[in-house]
């Protein structure tokens, strides 16, 4: 049995403030940036001193080709300067403010009249996280605000602002300005898409497991259910034969109580087998799962119990799947067990139909019905041999008949193939 992802009651997705929901925050291991969603209780301190430097640096020496035609850096250009990475360290919390803030510091910064260069990289930083975190309009508009403040600045406004006998630039330096832009969108957008496929894939993987993980719970209850319900029932019956005869016939109760000792060992024997499973997941187990070759067996328990059962076959008996074997013997197994607990009847038959691809079953008993254990087919085993049967391919039935017996019925398909095609989907079905 596989391991569920995470503990029950974590499984819900983190939401992210600024974007989508995202299954988990750290992703799993091996998945690197930007596939993985980032921590928004965490602050990005080191990518945004990186630009920091590299704005500083950067700038410094972008000024010292620029002497004369820009002004030179002062205190106020370097606040500038530190003002657009020190909102980097909010783009995780508020993507689209920190791009709108990071544009209009650039803005300002070239409307000042100071050097050209990496100013512009703390604008495409904001920009990325935003359209990647899906605040794409903000990002937009952000570096629409950033061009369009060039394009004022520099044809309109350039006569009234520093530097003083400034000209108007050519048109070529718009072009280059509009290409970054269209990378800094481009560039996200793949980054956005990525992430998304990605968010699909692991809800999708983690769907799968918990499936899986669910199916397997199911299975375990079931071989548990009907191992011990039919086992205790032969105890039950038996114990009480032994009481009521322990005074008056010691003989027959000491064969009472021979036959709770073989059905207890024989149960705690199945027990044991299903728990080793649990323990040592992937190793095959050390005695074969039980099949209709052990149908002599079962009818000699139920002889002890006190029912007598005829077994019919019709048709060519042909092998079954491991799978259909197992689910055949139980569904026996179980209507028996009920036939034992809930009927008046002593005298239970099953019939084995092969036919064409498939194996039908039929168990019938006269009844009437007795008992204090509530209506006939409300249990779970009988759920269980729905269960099974779905998850093959077939289907079960039980019900009482008109002239007060009681019916069970199972479909099982003979072929492997056919035990696959469909069976998540009808075992989804038949659970409650």
């Amino acid at each position: 049995m596989k391991r569920p992802l995470r503990p029950r009651g974590s499984t819900g997705p983190h939401r992210h403030p600024a974007g989508p929901p995202w299954p988990g925050s750290e992703g799993p291991p091996g998945r690197r940036w930007p596939e993985r969603p980032p921590d928004p209780r965490r602050l990005p301190w080191l990518t945004s001193l990186a630009v920091l430097v590299i704005q500083q640096v950067g700038s410094q020496a972008a000024a010292t080709g620029q002497a004369g035609s820009r002004l030179p850096l002062d205190v106020y250009a370097h606040l500038l300067l530190a003002v657009g990475p020190l909102l980097l360290v909010l783009r995780h919390r508020g993507p689209g403010t920190t791009a709108f803030g990071t544009a209009a510091v650039a803005t300002v910064y070239i409307g000042a009249g100071y050097p050209y260069g990496p100013v512009f990289l703390s604008v495409a930083v904001a920009c990325f996280g935003a359209v990647v975190a899906g605040r794409r309009h903000a990002a937009w508009g952000a570096l629409a605000l950033v061009w369009a403040g060039h394009l004022v600045i520099g044809h309109l406004l350039y006569p009234w602002l520093p530097p003083a006998g400034d000209s108007a630039p050519g048109w070529a330096p718009e072009l280059v300005v509009a290409a970054w832009v269209a990378a800094i969108v481009a560039a996200g957008e793949l980054a956005r898409t990525r992430r998304q496929e990605w968010t699909r894939r692991r809800v999708a993987e983690e769907e799968e497991e918990r499936r899986r993980v669910d199916e397997e719970r199911l299975r375990i209850a079931r071989e548990l259910h009907d191992v011990l319900a039919h086992s205790i029932s032969v105890i039950n019956v038996q114990a009480g034969v032994g009481l009521a005869l322990l005074d008056s016939d010691r003989e027959q109760a000491r064969t009472a109580l021979t036959t709770i000792k073989a059905a207890s060992k024989e149960a705690l024997g199945e027990v044991r087998q299903v728990l080793d499973t649990l323990r040592a997941p992937g190793t095959a187990p050390r005695t074969p799962a039980p099949g209709l070759d052990r149908l002599p067996e079962l009818t000699g328990q139920a002889a002890g119990a006190g029912l007598r059962v005829t077994i019919e076959t019709e048709g060519t008996p042909a092998p079954l799947p491991p799978g259909a074997d197992l689910a055949a013997f139980r569904v026996i197994q179980e209507a028996l067990t009920n036939v034992v607990r809930h009927s008046g009847s002593r005298v239970a038959r099953v019939r084995l139909c092969y036919g064409s691809g498939e194996l039908r079953l039929h168990v019938d008993d006269d009844g009437p019905a007795t008992g204090d254990d509530g209506p006939t087919g409300g249990g779970n085993g009988l759920v269980g041999m729905r269960e099974r049967a779905a998850a093959l391919g077939g289907g079960a039935e039980a019900g009482p008949r008109a002239d007060g017996g009681f019916r069970v019925t199972a479909r099982l398909p003979l072929s492997p193939a056919d035990t696959v095609t469909g069976a998540a989907d009808a075992a989804a079905k038949e659970t409650p």
